[in-house]
C-alpha cells in the first residue's frame, strides 16, 4: 500500500484560489496572505501547483508534512498558470488549507517555505529537481512575513531513500531494461504508452545456452522511488549470485503512472494493463528469453500495491500464471478497506459508527495518522497521484467529467454507495475468488499464497483475515502466513537479513516450477 512511509501517506487535491499578480510589497500582511516571487532565473513563464508549508519552530532547512504529527505542518495550495519569471503572486492561504485556514494557526515563531510543483507529481514523487523551492523563512510571532522567493530547484526527497531494506544502489549489468510499446494501451490513451520492465537473468544463463528457466513476475508498491525496480533487480541478481535464490528469470514490472499505480488491472480509467501484460509483454519476453513459457513457470509476487496487483492477476488470468505470493497486499476484501466496511449503509471512511476516527497507520502499536488526516493532506497536495486517489483511478467508474468517481467525499468521508457497488462487482478480490472458485478451482488450486505481518502498519492484515474466512467457506486451499509482530516495512527481514523473505518465496516458487528437483540454498554471508 503506502510503501514509502514518509511520502506515500500524503496526497490529493485542494480548491485552487484565484491568482492575482501584484507588485512586491514591504508592508505587513494578514496572517493568511503571502507574497510569493516566481523564480527570476526561469527561462519561460512558470505554471504548476504552488504549495505553502508552515510550522512552528526555528532552524529547519526544509518544511514538510510530518508523518508522526500530521497536524503540526499547515499546508495550502493554489494553481498558477503562465506567470512571468520574477513576478509576484498574491497567495491566499485560507481556502482549502490543512488542517485549518492559516489565519487560525497558533501564535508562535513560524517557519515558512514555498514549493512550485511544476509537473504535479508531489503526491507521487515528493519534491524533485523539476520543482522550484524557496529557502525556509523564519518569522517571529509579531513579525510581518517578507516576500517568499522561489529561487532554486528542489532536491529530490525520495529518489535515494532506502525502501523495505532495498539499498539505493543500481549495479550496472545486473539487469537489462525491456520496454515494449503497447498497442492496447496506446490506443486507449491516444498516445504511445509502453510496458516497462527490468529483466534479471540467472548467473549461468549465457553458459547454459539451451536451458530454460522459470520466470518470476514481480511488481512494486505505491510511492517507491523511480529507480526502485532497478535497485530491487540488483539485489535479486546478487542473491542468485550468492546461491540464496534459485536460478530463475525475474521480470521487474514497472507500474508507476502520473495517476498512481495501475495495479496491472483492466480499468475504465487507466486502461487494459492486465490484458496488455498477458497478451503483449509476456509473449514478447518469451520470444526473446529462454523462459519456460507455461503457467507453472510463470510466477507472481509483489508487496503492498504490488501484492494486490499480483493476486488479481492470478485470479483474472489463471490460465497464464501458476501461482502468486503477494505480501501485505492492499485491501483484498472491501469489507475491510483499510479497516472500514464500505458496503454498510451510510458507510464513512473517516469515522466509525461511534464517531471515533478510522486510523490509517500505526507504529509500535500507536496510531500515527488517521484516514481523514491523510486524505485531506493528499487533497491539498494535488488532484491525483496520491495513494487514495490512485485507488479511484483503478477501481472506480468514470464520472461525467471524464475523471474517476471518488469512492468517498473528501470533506466528510461519506462513501458513495453506487461507487462502492462498482468496486465490489469488479475489484473486490474476495468476492472475485468466490465467483471464480466453483468453475476455476482446478486452475487456482495450490496457487494462492499470502504473507502479512500481524502488526501491518496500514492494518492490511485485517483484510487478509477477512479474505481467509471467506475462502475457508469455499474449501479453498489458499494459504496465508502471518508473521507475528511484523509490520509493513520489516516484513521481509529474516534475522539480520532485511530481504530474507525473498529467499523463502523463491524456494517455494522453484518447487512449483521444478517439482521433484532438489535445490538447496547456500548459507547467507553477512
Amino acid at each position: 500500500m503506502l510503501t514509502n512511509l514518509v511520502k506515500s501517506i500524503y496526497s490529493l487535491s485542494a480548491c485552487a484560489a484565484a491568482v492575482l499578480l501584484v507588485p512586491p510589497i514591504a508592508s505587513a500582511q494578514t496572517p493568511s496572505t503571502f507574497q510569493i516571487v516566481m523564480p527570476s532565473s526561469a527561462t519561460a513563464p512558470v505554471s504548476g501547483r504552488l504549495l505553502l508549508f508552515m510550522k512552528c519552530g526555528t532552524g529547519d532547512k526544509s518544511v514538510e508534512v510530518n508523518l508522526f504529527a500530521p497536524e503540526s505542518t499547515w499546508i495550502a495550495a493554489q494553481e498558477i498558470q503562465g506567470v512571468a519569471p520574477g513576478a509576484t503572486v498574491q497567495f491566499h492561504a485560507d481556502s482549502g488549507a490543512y488542517p485549518k485556514p492559516f489565519n487560525e494557526a497558533p501564535a508562535c515563531a513560524r517557519e515558512i517555505q514555498a514549493v512550485l510543483d511544476v509537473d504535479h507529481t508531489y503526491n507521487r514523487n515528493g519534491r524533485d529537481a523539476s520543482d522550484w523551492e524557496s529557502d525556509v523563512i523564519t518569522v517571529a510571532q509579531d513579525q510581518a512575513v517578507p516576500a517568499i522567493k522561489l529561487d532554486h530547484r528542489a532536491a529530490s526527497t525520495v529518489s535515494r531513500t532506502p525502501v523495505m531494506g532495498i539499498p539505493p544502489i543500481v549495479k550496472e549489468g545486473a539487469a537489462q531494461a525491456f520496454d515494449l510499446k503497447s498497442t492496447l494501451l496506446s490506443h486507449f490513451w491516444g498516445k504511445d504508452v509502453a510496458l516497462k520492465s527490468w529483466i534479471v537473468l540467472p548467473p549461468d544463463y549465457e553458459k547454459n545456452s539451451h536451458a530454460r528457466y522459470p520466470t518470476v513476475y514481480w511488481t512494486h508498491g505505491f510511492g517507491v522511488p523511480k529507480d526502485f525496480s532497478a535497485q530491487t533487480a540488483t539485489q535479486i541478481r546478487a542473491r542468485m549470485d550468492s546461491g540464496q535464490l534459485p536460478p530463475m528469470i525475474w521480470v521487474m514490472l514497472e507500474q508507476r503512472t502520473p495517476e498512481g499505480t495501475h495495479e496491472f488491472a483492466d480499468s475504465l480509467n487507466n486502461g487494459p494493463w492486465g490484458t496488455a501484460l498477458t497478451t503483449e509483454l509476456i509473449p514478447a519476453l518469451e520470444r526473446k528469453y529462454r523462459m519456460d513459457g507455461k503457467p507453472a513457470g510463470r510466477l507472481l509476487t509483489g508487496h503492498s500495491s504490488g501484492g494486490w496487483a499480483t493476486l488479481q492477476l492470478q485470479l483474472n488470468f489463471p490460465q497464464v500464471f501458476g501461482g502468486t505470493w503477494p505480501s501485505s497486499p492492499d485491501s483484498i476484501d472491501f469489507h475491510q478497506f483499510i479497516q472500514s466496511d464500505i458496503y454498510v449503509a451510510n458507510a464513512n471512511v473517516y469515522h466509525k459508527p461511534d464517531g471515533s476516527p478510522w486510523p490509517l497507520a500505526r507504529f509500535n502499536g500507536k496510531v500515527i495518522v488517521t484516514l481523514e488526516q491523510a486524505a485531506k493532506i493528499e487533497a491539498v497536495l494535488g488532484t491525483y497521484g496520491g495513494q487514495l486517489a490512485s485507488f479511484d483511478w483503478v477501481f472506480s467508474p468514470r464520472g461525467a467529467d471524464g475523471r474517476p468517481r471518488p469512492l468517498f467525499d473528501r470533506a466528510s468521508g461519506a462513501v458513495d454507495a453506487q461507487v462502492a457497488r462498482y468496486w465490489r462487482d469488479h475489484y473486490d478480490l474476495a468476492q472475485l475468488l468466490e465467483q471464480r472458485w466453483p468453475k476455476q478451482h482446478a486452475l487456482l488450486k495450490g496457487r494462492l499464497h499470502m504473507i502479512v505481518g500481524t502488526e501491518d502498519t496500514f492494518y492490511l492484515d485485517g483484510a487478509v483475515r477477512s479474505f481467509e474466512q471467506r475462502w475457508k467457506v469455499l474449501d479453498s486451499d489458499a494459504k496465508v502466513t502471518y508473521l507475528a509482530g511484523r509490520n509493513h516495512l520489516d516484513l521481509y527481514t529474516v534475522g539480520q537479513d532485511d530481504l530474507g523473505l525473498f529467499d523463502e518465496i523463491g524456494k517455494q516458487m522453484y518447487a512449483v516450477a521444478r517439482p521433484g528437483v532438489t535445490w538447496k540454498a547456500k548459507a547467507a554471508v553477512h
